[in-house]
């Protein structure tokens, strides 16, 4: 049974690969038949038989007897298979005709597709730039914020200005202080200059006294020198005599 389903299996792969078309040969098989309607799910093909029909038709028209009961009859057969093709034709150029109008509605409903595609994406980009723009305005608000909560952690004004007035009278009080002592350290500089040319005059004089107290002392000394030398000169003329 195996083997018999494998030699199935094979006839059945081999029969697919013999009707193995491509798409587009398929299209133009199917459009081929359709048109002229040779095949059919059962019994014999509408255009065979019509064209069977009119052979007939035709042969028996073409005999020499007097057979107008059977060309009737044959003619009869033969519109009436004639009308029966036709039906079948005229119900699928309705068929195409209604695909033919349904396609135009489709390119028209496409063309308002694309069209609302377009009207769509030049929304999208709008709202790109409103969104960058809605960025930066936020980031703005959020700049302008974090600035009011920081002005806000700040005093009041009224307080910066008292401690401005607070901070100029020590500045004043610093710079009277500061020409205060700017003005006594030049006192302080020309008293100590007057200082050290006053010790200057008082090292002179000093100096000029010693010169003149070692002059007196000089003299004194070679007076004494003097009087010495006499009272010995007298001593020695009084023993002489």
């Amino acid at each position: 049974m195996l083997g018999k389903g494998r030699k199935v299996s094979g006839r059945g792969e081999t029969v697919t690969a013999n009707y193995a078309f491509g798409p587009a040969e398929d299209d133009a098989i199917i459009k081929h038949r359709l048109l002229t309607r040779t095949t059919t799910t059962r019994g014999e093909p509408p255009l065979k038989k019509l064209q069977r029909k009119f052979t007939s038709f035709v042969l028996e028209v073409e005999k020499d007897e007097e057979n107008y009961n059977d060309c009737a009859k044959l003619s009869k057969a033969f519109l009436q298979e004639l009308s029966t093709f036709e039906i079948p034709l005229l119900k699928s150029k309705a068929v195409i005709d209604a695909n033919l109008r349904e396609k135009e509605n489709f390119n028209e409903l496409k063309d308002e597709i694309n069209r609302q595609i377009s009207l769509v994406q030049t929304d999208i980009e709008e709202l790109k730039k409103q969104l960058e723009e809605s960025k930066i305005e936020r980031q703005h608000k959020e700049e302008c914020e974090a600035i009011r909560k920081l002005i806000s952690a700040q005093p009041p004004r009224s307080e910066t200005q008292k401690s401005i007035r607070e901070i100029e009278k020590e500045i004043a009080a610093l710079e009277a202080e500061n020409t205060a002592g700017s003005r006594l350290l030049e006192l302080r500089k020309k008293q100590f200059a007057l200082l050290l040319h006053v010790v200057d005059e008082l090292q002179n004089t000093i100096e000029e006294d010693q010169k003149s107290l070692i002059e007196e002392m000089r003299m004194v000394t070679e007076e004494q020198k003097s009087g010495m030398e006499d009272v010995s000169g007298g001593s020695e003329a009084m023993a002489v005599d």
